[in-house]
């Protein structure tokens, strides 16, 4: 029988069940039959949305580049980002993949009018009185490793704080970390993939 689980994984947590070093797993915080597994990942500092299922022809559809699946991401930057930076990271910039030089595909980028509602952050991100830590908004449709970090360095304005919020129509929504909720089969390929 195949599962479906949308969850928020916490700041510090690694994406996957099997324990590594001393550090958090996806096993510390949700209970789920052993054959679910997430579907891509998120970074071991980075928040947010992870799908998790045993169905394997969804992970395919997902993970393969020619699907183009719209990823939304939150990021908090250090600076007063400039709408020229805005303006490059949705034109497309060049960041380092597996020792390459890739150019990130053209995505939308913009600057919250104000900062989102997100949980607070343990540890919080390093304040600092006089540098300003906006949130832009980021929808890319590709997913390099650490493409949104790398991306935001890139253009002058370093990733201090990064949450994915959606895959295509599935949302965190009001999920705070650590939760997570269940939806069936008919609910997920419709949110992903409109069927």
């Amino acid at each position: 029988m195949n599962h479906y689980f949308i969850i928020h994984k916490p700041y510090q947590v690694l994406s996957q069940f099997s324990t590594k070093e001393d550090k958090q797993t996806l096993k510390d915080f949700f209970d789920v039959p052993t054959d679910v597994y997430p579907v891509g990942r998120l970074d071991y500092d980075s928040e947010g949305l992870l799908i998790l299922t045993n169905d394997r022809q969804l992970n395919h559809r997902l993970l393969q580049p020619q699907f183009e699946h719209e990823r939304e991401y939150w990021a908090q930057v250090d600076g007063a980002i400039t709408e020229d930076a805005l303006t490059q990271l949705s034109n497309g910039v060049e960041i380092n993949v597996e020792g390459k030089i890739y150019t990130t595909k053209p995505c939308q980028a913009k600057l919250f009018g104000e900062a989102p509602e997100v949980e607070e952050r343990d540890p919080p991100i390093r304040f600092r009185a006089h540098i300003p830590a906006p949130w832009i908004n980021l929808i890319l449709t590709e997913g390099k490793n650490r493409q949104v970090r790398k991306m935001t360095a890139k253009v002058g304005f370093p990733t201090l704080r990064l949450i994915r919020y959606r895959i295509e129509q599935v949302e965190l929504g009001k999920l705070k970390p650590g939760e997570m909720v269940m939806l069936s089969k008919k609910t997920m390929y419709k949110k992903l993939f409109g069927e």
